[in-house]
């Protein structure tokens, strides 16, 4: 349960929507495919870096830091589901859990909790903190693969985590009616307060511990090269997959996107079912091992006639298209 300023609205649905039986059952937390995904994604992190601390040369490290980095951003999925509270059906063991994988990534699991839910209240309208990242396309190929090539350096990283500690780039206005904070219950945010601080505390212990232990350099490469590169044009990359581009933004069927592919691109660039993005949207209550579920039925209901599904490779070209003519843009 939830009070005023900590609820995800379901917002935009046209035309009815999956039966209360249905949502019923999509909705029901299993705290065991829960433990399922955290292990997946520890473990995965966890034999990366033995392979990589076994083979320690170039032709191994060099891919290990860019599956690292996609399991990172498994992280900060998982994270999402906490901040939904829909990890763990316990709100103690949610919180807990979504903090402990959002802290080592960098992010405020609480913080994200606040900023995030103004993205989905408001998508793509005035207080939608994700704008700045993915609005405005198709600006053309060359546009966003600059874009991509500055996160490879590291350079924009700084933006993000502002963003997930609670200073995302939205549009205030003068009196900052607009800004997080302002749209949430006071718990929330004394818990994203607390929780920044203590994410903060972890990062600057992390290296000394790291050195002190002689590992230093596996920490810098494995960890946190990862963290302000790859990571940072992965995030950039799926956010725009999922929202950018778009023609109606009346409903998250036209204004958000579901990006269907191949098994192994799915846990590249979308883990833990993301890729179902307009059902998130639609029915932000349900835990994302069922979303496939929702889609099957949706789909089988016609509810997803019109809407923006592609195909990643098909939402890739259309985000690298050239720019619309502004009389068509209009």
């Amino acid at each position: 349960m939830t009070t005023t300023g900590e609820e995800f609205r379901e917002v935009g649905r046209r035309g009815g929507g999956l039966p209360p039986a249905v949502l019923k059952r999509l909705t029901q937390i299993d705290d065991g495919r829960a433990w399922l995904s955290v292990a997946q994604t520890v473990g995965s992190i966890a034999v990366l870096i033995a392979i990589a601390l076994t083979w320690w040369n170039p032709w191994v490290v060099v891919p290990v830091v860019v599956l690292i980095a996609s399991r990172q951003q498994a992280c900060f999925v998982l994270a999402h589901d906490a901040a939904h509270y829909r990890l763990f059906t316990a709100r103690w063991l949610n919180d807990l859990v979504g903090r402990l994988v959002a802290t080592p990534v960098g992010i405020s699991m609480c913080t994200y909790r606040v900023v995030h839910r103004l993205h989905h209240n408001h998508l793509y309208q005035k207080q939608d903190p994700d704008i700045p990242l993915h609005g405005g396309y198709p600006r053309g190929r060359a546009y966003l693969l600059k874009k991509l090539a500055r996160d490879l350096t590291g350079l924009t990283a700084y933006k993000t985590y502002a963003y997930f500690f609670g200073a995302p780039a939205i549009n205030d206005d003068a009196d900052g009616a607009n800004r997080p904070l302002n749209d949430t219950s006071p718990a929330l945010r004394q818990a994203a307060r607390r929780d920044r601080w203590f994410v903060a505390g972890f990062h600057l212990a992390a290296p000394v511990v790291a050195i002190a232990s002689g590992y230093g350099l596996a920490y810098l490469v494995l960890w946190l090269l990862p963290l302000v590169t790859v990571l940072q044009a992965i995030l950039r990359f799926r956010a725009i997959l999922e929202h950018g581009a778009v023609g109606d933004l009346s409903s998250p069927l036209t204004a958000a996107r579901t990006n269907l592919g191949p098994a192994w691109l799915r846990w590249l660039l979308f883990p833990h079912q993301v890729n179902y993005h307009i059902e998130h949207h639609l029915y932000p209550a349900i835990p994302h091992y069922h979303l496939p579920a929702c889609h099957a039925e949706m789909q089988a209901r016609g509810l997803l006639e019109g809407a923006e599904v592609r195909r990643i490779v098909d939402a890739a070209r259309l985000v690298m298209a050239d720019p619309r003519p502004a009389a068509q843009a209009a």
